[in-house]
């Protein structure tokens, strides 16, 4: 028999020492559970120094350094001539560093509601931005702009009294001329998570100032500058323990030099409001409803805006700052009071589109010469009114009754004329498709101008296919089968910019610099260069930008654009010139046409009833045009009495002439 024995008898114990299965399987489990505990602290081990340590070791030298960015300031906004439109003033900002909060919430909310009473502020208000950084506790979050010298010398001597809680210095905008330019050049705010997660591969950060609107959106990434790097070393609270050591300086934003003449904007924002007092002092149907309205003034030659005003308009600077919800309530910029005080935030230049009326004319009268379905100088009867198919359709002028030529139905914006005009272009053959539209698309209309500012609306070209998609049995289901055909007095109507059209005053202006500049149509613009940022009042250098669009050809006939240009300079000097009373007593040749379109409004009680919008578009000098001004008084009544008056004081401020006006207003 063989021993199990492996060690030799010992008399002193009565059994001898055996490795007994129980025994080996206690040892095994012993083994077996060493070797988890220290599997399990060399796994954390790995975790803290090779999966962690970096993000661990930030954490650690947090509570001894700060790595700070450092705003760079905003870059300036300036008009053609280098004055200030937007620029920067300093001011100071309120910060909390998360991490350093106390850790015990009763204590962390006591310290926050004790710092927004000494702020001015609500607690609710200060969570809620905190919450927003809650998943970069590395970073300070600014809780207040522009705090008072009060307020910052108070948290400066009680700095112990609240711990995370730090004053920093920023760059706060400014508008010298208040509300001026508003729409174009838009306001700034803090970026938000949706605009983080578009742009955050282009350097943009949490905190981070960015355009909202205008300008200061559109050319963000020249205005916004590089944000610099500062060390600061602070105690275990988060206080400082020193001065911010620089490491890397913040580069200021670029200069955007714009087309805008300011002194031409600010003429043209006081025009508009001076064609609405005219309009609401008349007489005429449904005037006291002016409230709002648009001009545009370009140049024809490559499409830099002059000036684009919009009424109602706003102040930036309620964006400036922490931004308060009861002046924006205030001023007509939520949704809950923005009905109320007609869209202030609305640029009605390029974001609203409106019937057109007999501004339109011209659009009418080119296409027709081009299809050679109407001679330039055939005579057509101009009457009270024309009857098509069952209809009758009125002229403005109910006493009219002789034969006209095209540039004397311009000049006199005959109705009945161009009636007929639109029922030779619906008697034309279908398979040409719509001709009159297909002229109008290529003269930018239905389309947007392609001008670097939005939002921008594209109006409304209406075309057959475009009813009957859009009068189906669904959305029209108890006329649809009537509704979706292209009916005889669809083209009478559309031929004086009636019925379902739809264009903005940028577009209207876009088209007669066509007439003006010989047939080219140009694309709106508003930068004109981009600077390095000025020193010692020195132009800084020019920047490489992508140059506008350049002026494409419409390839239509010279003759014909000759006929409509004379017709539009005997609507300002001919005697029964529907503008002729405006612009005759002008020193400057003039050439434009008046416009009033009709519109369905309901103004507030329930009833709804149709109001005239007042158009006035033209250029001069009329033989050598400089200047394209198109100007729209919402409700204003004829165009003639509040919207070329308007226009009227645009071209004053831009050739430095008075006018007189000559005899009594006799306008469409």
């Amino acid at each position: 028999m063989i021993s199990r024995r492996f060690l030799p008898p010992d008399p002193r114990v009565e059994e001898p020492y055996r490795l007994t299965p129980r025994l080996a399987l206690r040892v095994g489990l012993l083994g077996m559970v060493a070797i988890a505990v220290f599997a399990t602290l060399f796994l954390r081990l790995w975790s803290l120094q090779i999966l962690n340590g970096q993000q661990l070791l930030r954490a650690a030298q947090n509570n001894q350094r700060r790595d700070v960015r450092v705003e760079a300031p905003r870059g300036s906004i300036v008009d053609r001539n280098g004055l200030p439109l937007v620029t920067n003033v300093p001011g100071t900002a309120v910060q909390i560093w998360q991490t350093d909060l106390p850790k015990d919430r009763s204590a962390r909310l006591r310290e926050l509601r004790k710092l927004a009473r000494v702020l001015l502020m609500s607690p609710i208000d200060i969570g809620r931005t905190l919450r927003r950084h809650r998943n970069d506790l590395l970073a300070p979050v600014t809780i207040k702009d522009s705090a008072t010298e009060l307020q910052v010398g108070y948290l400066k001597e009680r700095r112990h009294d609240f711990p995370g809680v730090q004053v920093a210095n920023e760059y706060l905008r400014y508008y010298p001329h208040r509300e001026l330019a508003a729409h174009v050049l838009g306001y700034v705010g803090e970026i938000s998570q949706q605009q983080l997660d578009a742009l955050g591969k282009q350097g943009y950060h949490l905190g981070d100032t960015i355009g909202q609107s205008g300008i200061e959106s559109v050319y963000d990434r020249y205005l916004r500058g590089t944000p610099g790097l500062d060390i600061l070393r602070v105690d275990s609270l988060g206080s400082p323990l020193g001065q911010a050591t620089p490491v890397v300086p913040p580069h200021p934003g670029s200069e955007v030099r714009l087309t805008i003449d300011v002194k031409l904007q600010a003429a043209a924002e006081q025009a508009l409001r001076y064609g609405i007092e005219r309009a609401r002092n008349s007489n005429c149907y449904g005037c006291w409803n002016a409230n709002g309205g648009s001009i545009v003034a370009l140049d024809p030659r490559d499409g830099s805006v002059r000036a684009l005003a919009s009424y109602p308009t706003y102040r930036p600077s309620l964006y400036v700052g922490r931004v308060r919800q009861r002046a924006l309530d205030a001023a007509g910029l939520t949704a809950k009071s923005a009905e109320s005080m007609n869209y202030p935030a609305l640029d009605r230049g390029i974001d609203a589109a409106y019937p057109p009326g007999s501004t339109w004319k011209p659009v009418t009268a080119i296409a027709a010469m081009q299809e050679h379905i109407l001679q330039p100088f055939e005579s057509l009867a101009c009457t009270g009114s024309y009857t098509k198919a069952g209809h009758t359709f009125k002229n403005w002028d109910p006493f009219v009754n002789e034969a006209m030529t095209l540039t004397t139905a311009i000049a006199q914006s005959c109705d009945t004329y161009f009636y007929q005009v639109g029922y030779r272009f619906y008697g034309m053959p279908s398979r040409l498709g719509p001709r009159l539209q297909a002229w109008a698309h290529r003269f930018g209309f239905g389309q947007k101008t392609g001008i670097d500012l939005g939002p921008e609306q594209t109006g409304l070209l209406p075309t057959p296919d475009w009813r009957k998609q859009t009068y189906t049995k669904k959305t029209d289901p108890k006329q649809w089968q009537v509704d979706s055909l292209w009916k005889p007095g669809d083209s009478i109507q559309l031929a004086i910019g009636q019925k379902d059209l739809l264009v903005t005053p940028m577009q209207m202006a876009r088209f007669y610099a066509m007439v003006a500049n010989g047939g080219k149509l140009v694309t709106p613009h508003l930068l004109l260069d981009v600077e390095q940022p000025s020193a010692n009042r020195t132009r800084g250098r020019t920047l490489p930008t992508p140059p506008p669009p350049a002026p494409e050809p419409t390839n239509v006939d010279a003759q014909a654009l000759a006929v409509v240009r004379e017709g539009l300079f005997e609507a300002t000097h001919s005697s029964l010139g529907t503008s002729s009373a405006i612009f005759g007593g002008f020193p400057i040749s003039i050439s434009g046409k008046t416009g009033t379109a009709e519109k369905v409004i309901d103004p507030g009680d329930g009833y709804p009833r149709t109001f005239n919008q007042s158009w006035w578009c033209g250029y001069g000098p009329s033989d050598s045009p400089d200047l394209v001004v198109c100007a729209l008084i919402e409700n204003g009544g004829h165009g003639g009495d509040a919207a070329a008056p308007a226009a009227l004081k645009v071209f004053e401020q831009f050739f430095g002439k008075q006018a007189t006006q000559k005899g009594p207003i006799h306008s469409d």
